[in-house]
């Protein structure tokens, strides 16, 4: 079956690369006030140019895999075997660090913890490596660095653990012991409240892999703290310009992206293949075989659809619509979307599959999803809109639904969830990374709780003590990045990974 490429994917390398090269200043190809000089990719604006996750190894529902699937065979179609616009970062030298894919310039570290409220109000004041144009990032422009070839953590230790971003690049803190916080508190402040009351924000968290509206508050009393990492360059980056096709797709101009209007619920009520016995949802492993159903079907005139990985969904997500503000899911109207009513009774939408696993020091169990409508949990003897919706969180891929759900906020698991197909976004590529083909056997088995269980709740100290009011913001210039000369080593890509293999 023939695979469609991404056309230009490594123009906005290349030409960036070029330009250094031949003596042009790569800050100064960024230094618009109005947003970076960004380059047309796949026939798009550029705008919007969404980075490849990283995830480099092929996974069943529990562990790595040795060989990736080949086409017809279980698993076949997951994240590691597309290939996208691949992370593509260079240190300045000043402490900044430019994204030639998104057109974004960041911080290298970070301006200490603060609240969110601060962390708002101080980006106006802020100035470094010569700019004054810093902001807090979005949820879109942050979620641009999460790299999901990191591992979950574990709750009682951070030894082997692998952070979700580039630490080659950026400076990254687990939450600190000591000063009473969990190890998972590593969660970085964005832009974007949840229009769903306004007391929530959306952050990603770097030592868990996950987007959550985290509260404003800290239980233990006043206001809860993030870390702080501005960004300049690119004010464009996560607005999206959907048109319809009128044949049954979306596109994406910013993105390059084309899109089903119908999800797998829609296609399960007007007679198609999805699984209509369940409404169109499905676990992880019916979802992977779903996508290849629809290609041998030639949807939509189509053969080359895919699950999308975790980056090309969470970039449709419209966090100006809520169940609770717009009665809508978190996405443009253009699409259609399959209500459900949820564990409390409500009228709600989903949680859709990625192709992108969700890996822990435990194994590969779990796959990401996006909630499109609330991202329930059950606290204190009642369902709650918890982590909103638009947050990114992981379902256990296969299993009874009911034996879940048991975290400290009691995240609602449905195993079962929706698909919507995308297509013209990434290559195919059987240049897979190798498993072990093992999971940890300390893994807990169905039904006797999650990872999470125990932990207190976002934001609660175990010992009662208050999170400390900020942390010291690093000196101008001292980004702690490798001496000269101490860059990627032989056999690592730019990057400072392993290749492919």
């Amino acid at each position: 079956m023939k695979r469609m490429t991404k056309g230009l994917k490594w123009a906005v390398p290349a030409i960036g690369l070029a330009l250094i090269l031949s003596g042009c200043s790569l800050t100064g190809l960024l230094d618009v006030g109005s947003g970076a000089s960004t380059q047309s990719i796949g026939g798009t604006d550029g705008s919007y140019a969404i980075v490849d996750t990283n995830q480099r190894l092929t996974y069943d529902d529990t562990a790595s895999l040795v060989s990736a699937p080949a086409e017809g065979e279980a698993f076949f179609g997951q994240d590691a075997q597309y290939d996208g616009n691949q992370p593509h970062y260079v240190d300045n030298g000043d402490g900044t660090v430019t994204d030639l894919v998104t057109g974004l310039m960041w911080q290298q570290g970070y301006s200490g913890k603060m609240t969110y409220a601060e962390a708002a109000a101080s980006a106006g004041d802020f100035e470094f490596a010569g700019y004054t144009d810093w902001r807090l990032p979005s949820i879109k422009e942050l979620y641009s660095l999460i790299d999901f070839s990191g591992e979950d953590v574990m709750v009682d230790s951070s030894a082997g653990a692998i952070p979700f971003i580039d630490t080659a690049y950026f400076e990254f803190e687990y939450g600190d012991t000591d000063a009473g916080e969990r190890i998972i508190d590593s969660q970085w402040a964005t832009s974007t409240l949840y229009v769903s009351g306004g007391d929530q924000m959306f952050g990603v968290n770097f030592a868990d892999g996950r987007i959550k509206g985290y509260g404003l508050g800290d239980p233990q009393g006043g206001e809860k703290t993030f870390f702080v990492r501005y960004v300049r360059g690119n004010t464009s980056y996560g607005e999206n310009d959907f048109i319809d096709n009128g044949d049954g797709t979306i596109t994406d101009l910013a993105t390059g992206l084309m899109w089903a209007k119908d999800d797998s619920g829609s296609i399960s009520s007007s007679g198609g293949n999805a699984n209509a016995s369940n409404g169109g949802a499905m676990d992880w492993e019916e979802a992977l075989a779903y996508v290849q159903e629809l290609n041998d079907a030639n949807y939509l005139g189509y053969s080359d659809w895919y699950l999308p990985n975790a980056k090309e969904l969470q970039s449709i997500v419209d966090f100006d619509r809520s169940p609770d503000t717009t009665n809508s899911a978190a996405i443009d109207s253009v699409f259609n979307v399959t209500s459900i009513t949820n564990e409390d009774g409500q009228l709600d939408w989903g949680f859709y599959w990625t192709g992108t696993t969700h890996a822990s020091t435990r194994g590969g169990q779990a796959a990401v999803y996006i909630a499109f409508g609330r991202g329930l949990g059950y606290m204190n003897g009642e369902f709650v809109d918890v982590h909103g919706a638009g947050c990114q969180r992981s379902d256990p891929k296969s299993g009874e639904p009911a034996a879940y759900g048991n975290g400290p906020q009691g995240d609602v698991q449905r195993v079962d969830n929706f698909v919507r197909v995308v297509r013209g976004g990434a290559q195919f590529t059987d240049d897979v990374a190798s498993g072990d083909g093992t999971s940890d056997p300390g893994f807990p088995p169905e039904g006797e709780g999650s990872p999470d269980e125990g932990k207190p709740e976002d934001g609660e100290r175990p010992d009662g003590q208050m999170p400390p009011p900020g942390g010291d913001r690093p000196e101008e210039g001292d980004s702690q990045q490798p001496e000269d000369g101490s860059g990627p080593q032989p056999g690592t890509d730019d990057n400072g990974r392993p290749p492919r293999r």
